[in-house]
């Protein structure tokens, strides 16, 4: 499939919030901790636009998943069934393990339930930030107002360019991380 057969298949999709997001969210979390255990997964947080109340969000539910610094990246991506994807390396630098696996694309497009599962191991940057930012949007519904209006402008301009979507919401989201961390640093 080429990239624009792709981007056709899978273009931005922005959506009113859906209530039941948190719900699929907890369903994907028990059937991670039941396929890898206890030994592998640290933690799972539900972060990314459906995990705010109220926001337009791609319905796409995003997953940090925290594993043990020992556990083997390719033991990980061995125990996902079928329809779990893993994007290796991801196509957006990520810090290590550079990895997010996704579920919920089909061949025909989009499933009903979609996910993206970004694996990271304990403390990292990374984590952190996804959670400020995440925290700040909650706690600050004029700012979430102010993210969901870019994201709509963004996805008229980038329908089809999933990458050039991200890069360009990059500037708002870093700015808010760190409004939010110095919130907390004083």
């Amino acid at each position: 499939m080429t990239d624009e057969e792709r981007a056709a298949l899978y273009p931005i999709l922005l959506s009113e919030y859906n209530p039941a997001w948190p719900a699929w969210y907890a369903e994907e979390k028990r059937s991670l901790l039941r396929l890898l255990g206890p030994e592998v997964v640290v933690g799972i947080h539900h972060c990314g636009s459906t995990s705010v109340p109220g926001l337009l969000a791609k319905p796409t539910v995003d997953i940090l998943l925290e594993i043990a610094p020992n556990a083997g990246v390719d033991a990980l991506i061995a125990a996902l069934p079928e329809g779990y994807i893993a994007l290796y390396p991801p196509s957006i630098p990520s810090p290590p393990p550079h990895l997010t696996v996704i579920k919920g694309y089909t061949p025909t497009g989009f499933a009903e339930k979609v996910y993206h599962i970004h694996v990271r191991y304990p403390g990292d940057a990374d984590t952190e930030e996804k959670l400020l930012f995440r925290d700040f949007l909650i706690a600050h519904p004029e700012t979430a107002a102010e993210y969901a209006a870019l994201k709509r402008e963004l996805a008229v301009r980038f329908e089809y360019d999933r990458d050039r979507y991200t890069e360009a919401k990059g500037a708002f989201v870093r700015d808010v991380t760190a409004k939010a961390g110095q919130s907390i640093n004083l």
